[in-house]
């Protein structure tokens, strides 16, 4: 099983091909993910800090907008775990004052 190292938090178990948004809330992360994985609302944003991941498709870029974003985060939820990652959360439910993480993301 592939390891995902969450900054803060530390090493958790990750079944292969599982959104990487599920990994990190199953760890107790209280990420946000308001539109439920659609890519839409940027709210499950990451920084892979090490690892590698599948590339980003048109949908996830054009949510992201931003060049320096694209360039640095990707959305959890278009990420299916493959390999080994390190990761930095961005957003959670605690430091964004929201009343909830958002719909569940399926996978």
């Amino acid at each position: 099983m592939p390891i995902v190292t969450i900054e803060g938090i530390g090493p958790v178990e990750a079944e292969l091909g599982r959104k990487l948004v599920n990994v990190i809330e199953g760890a107790g992360v209280d990420i946000l993910h308001r539109c439920g994985g659609r890519p839409a609302c940027t709210t499950c944003m990451v920084k892979v800090k090490a690892g590698d991941v599948s590339p980003m498709e048109a949908a996830e870029e054009e949510a992201l907008e931003e060049p320096e974003l694209i360039e640095t985060c990707r959305l959890s939820c278009q990420i299916r775990v493959a390999s080994d990652l390190t990761v930095e959360v961005i957003h959670t439910v605690t430091n964004s004052g929201k009343d909830g993480a958002g719909p569940t993301v399926t996978e």
